[in-house]
């Protein structure tokens, strides 16, 4: 059992539960960057994908649930953040998504379902909607398809203890930890610029998809997650109500419930 870590105060002193010792690790070559990888188990393959300014150990809390229900798991660090590098090019969603598949070509993994959070949610619809073959389906998290999905942003300690956190693991990872900074700017252009998806984009996306919202969410707005039901083909919502943008670290049973009950209970 997971205490609660609501205020985030555990995962700004500590960070998440360390992951365990994969099976397999390294890096692949591509578009410019090395990304970092780490594989755990053998079964159906669920793939992690991480928020912006944050990286593959943020699921520590949820990697070996999924492992004791005999998930194949595996975690990324996207280009530029945790372990993974990144070069001149300018941050993109796409180019992210293009990053997953290139892990999975090296995992020999034809398929495999995408969990985001946040950023990684983005690299998860872009690579179900680019490569539809890929994918067997969605989890998306807390986060948006186009700029009216956003709330004003409003700093608050949860944030800021989030924020030290990211900065701290950036240091002890990145090969280039002295340029947290410049990092953090380079995300956050995208962030503000990406992604813009229109209706008729969302509507040609027909792997599954659930939609999860947190009650508390910082960042999204209510009304965003019901036009992307509305709005994807084969997509449904779910509620976690008594959390924010950073559930899988708030009240990691919850999540990992409501997540759980996505990978076993696949809808067409």
């Amino acid at each position: 059992m997971y205490d609660h870590d609501d205020d985030l105060r555990k995962f700004e002193a500590e960070g998440a539960k360390p992951l365990p010792t994969p099976n397999q690790r390294g890096y692949v070559e591509h578009d410019g960057a090395s990304i970092w990888y780490a594989s755990y188990g053998t079964g159906d393959p669920v793939i992690l994908l991480h928020g912006g300014l944050g990286h593959s150990g943020n699921w520590g809390y949820q990697v070996p649930d999924l492992l004791e229900h005999n998930y194949h798991v595996v975690v990324i660090d996207s280009r530029g953040h945790g372990r993974s590098t990144r070069d001149a090019q300018a941050y993109s969603y796409t180019r992210m998504a293009t990053d997953v598949a290139a892990v999975m070509d090296t995992l020999d993994l034809a398929r495999a379902n995408l969990i985001g959070w946040s950023d990684g949610a983005v690299i998860a619809l872009e690579l179900a909607k680019t490569s539809p073959e890929r994918v067997k389906s969605v989890f998306f998290f807390g986060c948006n398809v186009d700029p009216s999905g956003t709330k004003a942003f409003e700093n608050s300690p949860v944030i800021e203890r989030c924020f030290s956190r990211h900065a701290k693991d950036y240091a002890a990872l990145s090969t280039t930890p002295e340029q947290f900074d410049e990092f953090v700017s380079a995300v956050n252009l995208m962030m503000e610029t990406q992604p813009n998806y229109a209706a008729q984009d969302l509507v040609q996306i027909h792997v599954p998809v659930t939609v999860a919202y947190a009650e508390l969410d910082e960042f999204i707005r209510p009304e965003h997650a019901e036009y992307l039901v509305q709005t994807l083909p084969n997509a449904r919502l779910v509620h976690l109500s008594g959390v924010s943008h950073f559930a899988p670290l708030q009240r990691p049973e919850q999540f990992n419930r409501v997540l759980l009950e996505f990978l076993e209970d696949k809808y067409e």
